[in-house]
């Protein structure tokens, strides 16, 4: 099911053939996101993403999106910490219009200075609408107290400062910097073979520019006690996130953590949810969700609350953090917890595109495809005991970063809860 191929000059592509499938999904990744800049380029690697679709040497930036979608398709991109990647799908008989299409914006952007005038104000707005959401704005809050003053507590949009510094020469050389053979992946998934892949990205890997692999700065973890950050803005409601820095995506604990981020708040089921919602009626929505890096992770749980149950909310929170050191689940908890998991994969890699972007995404962070029966296996063989020591090493004092968006002017007695 999975071809992997990568030639003399470091680019890899990967095929997942389906051919049960109608569609073809398209992705190539580029291994750059936010931790690969420096402060004064916070932002280019987003900016960049945006300007590839604002037109290349062959096609403007209208002709881009005719051409995929006046044959039915979709495209697309995005911008992460760790990557950057361009996607199209359409049905399979269209693959090579996709190809032509992404390649050609991925080797041939023209950075028009009217184009990045224009689309840096769009992206003003686009930070904009994030503190018009204070659901969105306390997640990058949290990021910036787990990690501070580094790339990987930084917007991954940037700021009007560093997009204010961002001209033409800036986007065309770290366009020339990083997108080059060794970090670039092409996957294919859907009703293609690998053969046809390998000979519609002749042209793309003849004139990807050759070059190493993107380097990017080591998060550093510096914190001794527990750190708040409040957001003081006049609203109707507070907006939570406890941050919670964790383990890498290297680390053999995070089969147990992802277990655990299961049983404590990944869905209805799950304890906080439970005991926050259902038994307490302190919220609408409260969640719990991993991330993991090259080199660290987290663990953020995020909740919309009365202003008034914010104390007892972050208490019980705190609560179920105890619980989880102090008693391992049950074995029925982990069962649950397991079944919903290997559920939710099997679920998700249904679709060509999240087979697609499961590919990249294995190859990008382990420099190989891991099967998901391999996971599914791994997943398997931890016991209640390893999620215990789990929430033992990762929910102490020392780790845990509490954001909020809020119109609380202190956050004292909230601050005595996590000493606690």
């Amino acid at each position: 099911m999975y071809h992997v191929t990568q030639l003399p000059n470091g680019l890899r592509l990967a095929t997942v053939e389906m051919p049960h499938m109608a569609s073809v999904s398209l992705g190539i990744w580029a291994a750059v996101g936010s931790r690969c800049e420096r402060e004064p380029e916070n932002g280019i690697s987003h900016f960049l993403e945006h300007m590839l679709f604002k037109g290349t040497k062959r096609r403007t930036a209208a002709q881009i999106s005719r051409e995929v979608e006046g044959i039915g398709g979709y495209i697309n991109a995005c911008t992460s910490e760790e990557h950057t990647c361009y996607h199209a799908r359409a049905h399979a008989s269209q693959a090579a219009t996709l190809m032509d299409v992404l390649a050609d914006m991925y080797l041939n952007p023209v950075f028009d200075r009217r184009e990045i005038t224009r689309e840096r104000s769009v992206i003003k707005e686009e930070i904009a609408m994030t503190y018009d959401q204070p659901s969105q704005h306390v997640l990058e809050l949290s990021d910036e107290t787990l990690w501070p003053n580094q790339p990987l507590g930084r917007s991954i949009a940037g700021t009007e400062r560093s997009l204010n510094r961002t001209r033409q020469r800036e986007l065309a050389g770290f366009h020339s910097q990083h997108y080059v053979s060794g970090s670039t992946v092409v996957v294919a998934a859907g009703d293609i073979r690998h053969a046809d892949l390998l000979h519609l990205a002749k042209r793309l890997a003849k004139r990807t520019p050759q070059g190493r692999r993107s380097e990017w700065f080591p998060a550093v973890q510096q914190q001794t006690r527990p750190e708040i950050c409040l957001y003081t803005r006049e609203m109707e409601q507070t907006q939570l996130a406890l941050g919670i820095r964790t383990c890498s995506r290297h680390d053999p604990r995070r089969f147990a953590l992802r277990l655990l981020n299961a049983v404590l708040g990944e869905n209805m089921s799950s304890r906080l949810f439970q005991s926050i919602r259902e038994e307490h009626g302190l919220a609408y929505s409260i969640y719990s969700t991993p991330n993991f890096y090259h080199d660290t992770g987290s663990l953020t749980i995020a909740a919309g609350l009365d202003t008034g149950n914010t104390q007892k909310a972050l208490a019980l929170t705190m609560t179920e953090l105890r619980r989880l050191r102090e008693k391992a689940p049950t074995t029925g908890e982990l069962r649950r917890a397991r079944d919903y998991l290997i559920g939710q994969l099997d679920l998700s890699l249904e679709s060509t595109e999240n087979q697609m972007n499961w590919v990249a995404e294995q190859l990008l962070g382990f420099d190989k495809i891991i099967p998901p029966d391999q996971i599914k296996d791994r997943l398997h063989e931890v016991r209640p005991s390893d999620l215990r020591r789990a929430a033992q090493d990762f929910f102490q004092p020392d780790r845990l970063c509490l954001s909020l968006v809020s119109p609380l002017k202190n956050n004292r007695s909230l601050r005595k809860l996590l000493e606690q």
